[in-house]
């Protein structure tokens, strides 16, 4: 990536977002923020940033920054799978329409198209019985966050194909870090475990615990972000985010207990509705692609979450 550009970050008040924001920066670029803070934070925020407060669905605004802009991140999106469920039609407007929004804006810039690149998710892979998770494998999404997240692979397709709009699209797998407020409904089951123990309560697990994830560093994820935009193409490529390695719920109870020099009960409750069981993601595309691989294992990062806090 040449230094220097004025980057669009489309989400850049949350939790990742604000981490690739803050990489942009301390690597010398221009960086713009559109959030509508209904799940990022104004303390997210660089100072060298400059954030404007709006919505992701309004083309007009998208169309002027897009303008501005010599490149974008996209990860402005409802991640919460029952906020998805509860309101379907609102989700899949900004899920999915405005990052159609977002392409045709980048398609009809007055100086060229841009490349963008965008969060995709794990969720388009569905319930699978194929590990690790490759990105060959056909997308059978089970939930409506994820049909929406594999339609903007789709779209993001034929914005190549019938526009020449060059992306790239990364599947994240259980992101976790600080920044990651453990009381929304977005967040990961590190950051409720790593909150409920240090404030001396029990950590209540859906299910056996033995059901794992891939589990990776925001630090990682930001790392994989910025290699792909030198990589971005019309012919839309995408990857996993993620380790490769897959950790049980129960053994991130404990070693959060661990980190954190609490001994915590622990309760089993039953399993959740839809919940995957199993999950961890094949590495190699990343590899080949961005060159990218994630360097920070479970036990690592959950050390320095215990030390830092969320």
């Amino acid at each position: 990536m040449n230094h220097g550009q004025n980057i669009l970050v489309t989400g850049g008040a949350g939790f990742v977002g604000s981490h690739l924001v803050d990489r942009l920066v301390a690597d010398g670029h221009k960086v713009a923020i559109l959030d509508d803070l209904s799940s990022g934070a104004r303390e997210n925020v660089h100072k060298d940033a400059v954030l404007t407060v709006g919505d992701v669905r309004d083309s007009d605004l998208v169309a002027r920054m897009i303008g501005e802009a010599n490149a974008c991140f996209h990860l402005a999106a409802i991640a919460s799978v029952q906020q998805c469920n509860e309101l379907w039609r609102n989700s899949h407007e900004i899920n999915q329409s405005a990052f159609v929004g977002l392409l045709e804006a980048a398609a009809k810039r007055k100086t060229g198209v841009i490349p963008v690149v965008y969060a995709s998710s794990a969720a388009v892979y569905g319930d699978t019985d194929v590990f690790p998770v490759h990105e060959d494998l056909p997308l059978r999404p089970i939930s409506i966050y994820g049909v929406d997240k594999a339609g903007c692979e789709l779209q993001a397709r034929a914005a190549g194909r019938s526009a020449g709009v060059p992306t790239f699209g990364l599947r994240p797998f259980n992101i976790y870090g600080p920044r990651q407020n453990p009381s929304s409904p977005y967040s990961g089951v590190i950051s409720v475990f790593a909150d409920s123990i240090r404030r001396g309560k029990g950590v209540t697990i859906y299910g056996d615990g033995k059901q794992t994830r891939d589990f990776i560093a925001v630090a990682d994820v930001v790392e994989f972000f910025v290699a792909a935009l030198a990589k971005a193409s019309p012919d839309a490529p995408v990857c996993n985010a993620a380790t490769g390695k897959e950790t049980s719920v129960l053994e991130i109870a404990q070693q959060i207990s661990a980190a954190l020099g609490h001994e915590s009960r622990i309760a089993f409750t039953p399993a959740r509705t839809g919940d995957i069981y199993r999950s961890v993601a094949a590495t190699a595309q990343a590899e080949k692609l961005l060159g990218c691989k994630a360097g920070t294992g479970v036990e690592e990062g959950l050390k320095f979450i215990a030390k830092q806090g969320v």
